[in-house]
C-alpha cells in the first residue's frame, strides 16, 4: 500500500484523504461521492501517485475499493486538460497492478482489470457548474471527435460553499476542508497569507475532526497551503503577462511544463521529452538546468 508522502509539495487535499492513517476519511468522501454506506475502512487499498508538474506540486488520491479504481484529483484552479491527465495517471496504476499481480499483458488470457472512476473535485475562483462531465473528445478536431477509438470523462464537482451541499455535509472530512479552504480565502482579504492561514488553523472548530491531525502537522500543513497558494498567484501572474505582453519567459514556462507532463506521464528522459516536443539543441541546453 503507497500512501502519500511527508514532502511538503503534497496538497492539504491529497495529506487529508490518502494517508493509510484515516481511511475512513477516505472511505466516507467516497461514500459521498457515490452514494454509498461501506463502513469497513479495510475495504480500501490507498494508491496514492505524487505526480511532479509545473512548480513541483500535484497530486491526486487513487484509491481501489472492490472492483473499481477511484481517481481523486484536487483543483484550485479551472484545468479541461483533467481527462488527459487521469488518463494518463490510471494507465500508470494498471501497469503496477499488472505487474505486481504478474499477469502478462501479451498473453492469450484476458487481464481482469478494475472499472476506472474519475473525479476531480473543485475550489477555484472561478465560477463553475455545481456538476459537469470534461472529455478527452473535447481536445479532438469537432469534426473528428465521433472517430476516436478512445474516450475518457471526468466528473467534476463543485465543492465551493452553495454547491453540491448535501454531498459535501455526507462526508465530515471534506465539509471541514472546504471551511478550512474558504477561512483562509476570508483571511486573505485583509491580511498576508501566512497570517490568514494561522487565523484559519487557530479558529478551527475544537470538534472538527480534522482538527488534531492538522494541528499535529501544522508546520507541514502551513508549507502545502503556501506552497499551494503561492502556486495559484504564480501561475495567475503567469497568464496575466502572456495575455498582456506575450513574454518569452511564458512560452519558456509552458514548453517545461509539457515537458515535465511528458517526463512523468510517459516515464521519458528530459532529452527525450524535448526530442519529442522537437526542441532545438540550443534550447534544450537552456533549458536542462531547470528540469
Amino acid at each position: 500500500m503507497a500512501v502519500v508522502t511527508e514532502e511538503y509539495r503534497d496538497r492539504l487535499f491529497c495529506f487529508i484523504f490518502g494517508s493509510g492513517d484515516h481511511k475512513d476519511w477516505t472511505l466516507s468522501l467516497y461514500n459521498a461521492v457515490n452514494g454509498t454506506s461501506y463502513t469497513d475502512p479495510d475495504l480500501i487499498t490507498i494508491t496514492t501517485l505524487t505526480q511532479v508538474l509545473y512548480m513541483g506540486m500535484q497530486d491526486d488520491v487513487a484509491l481501489l475499493i472492490m472492483d473499481e479504481l477511484d481517481l481523486y484529483e484536487h483543483q484550485s484552479s479551472f484545468n479541461p486538460n483533467m481527462p488527459l491527465r487521469l488518463m494518463q495517471y490510471t494507465s500508470n496504476i494498471y501497469e503496477t497492478l499488472v505487474t505486481l499481480q504478474k499477469r502478462n499483458k501479451y498473453g492469450s488470457r484476458l487481464i481482469p482489470l478494475p472499472v476506472p472512476k474519475l473525479v476531480t473535485f473543485y475550489n477555484g475562483k472561478t465560477d463553475k457548474p455545481e456538476k459537469m462531465i470534461l472529455n478527452l473528445s473535447d481536445a479532438f478536431p469537432a469534426e473528428k471527435r465521433d472517430e476516436s477509438d478512445i474516450q475518457v470523462r471526468v466528473r467534476m464537482i463543485n465543492i465551493n460553499p452553495g454547491n453540491n451541499q448535501a454531498m459535501v455535509n455526507r462526508c465530515k472530512p471534506l465539509e471541514e476542508y472546504t471551511w478550512t479552504v474558504e477561512e483562509i480565502r476570508k483571511n486573505r482579504g485583509s491580511m498576508e497569507i501566512e497570517m490568514a492561514i494561522d487565523k484559519a488553523l487557530d479558529e478551527m472548530p475544537d470538534d472538527y475532526m480534522i482538527r488534531p491531525f492538522l494541528q499535529a502537522n501544522r508546520v507541514g500543513v502551513k508549507k502545502m497551503l503556501l506552497t499551494e497558494y503561492n502556486e495559484t498567484e504564480t501561475m495567475a501572474m503567469f497568464k496575466e503577462e502572456g495575455r498582456e505582453e506575450g513574454r518569452e519567459e511564458g512560452r519558456e514556462e509552458t514548453l517545461l511544463e509539457n515537458i515535465r507532463n511528458l517526463m512523468d506521464g510517459l516515464k521519458l528522459t528530459a532529452r527525450q521529452a524535448m526530442d519529442l516536443l522537437k526542441v532545438s539543441q540550443e534550447e534544450q541546453q537552456k533549458l536542462a538546468g531547470q528540469l
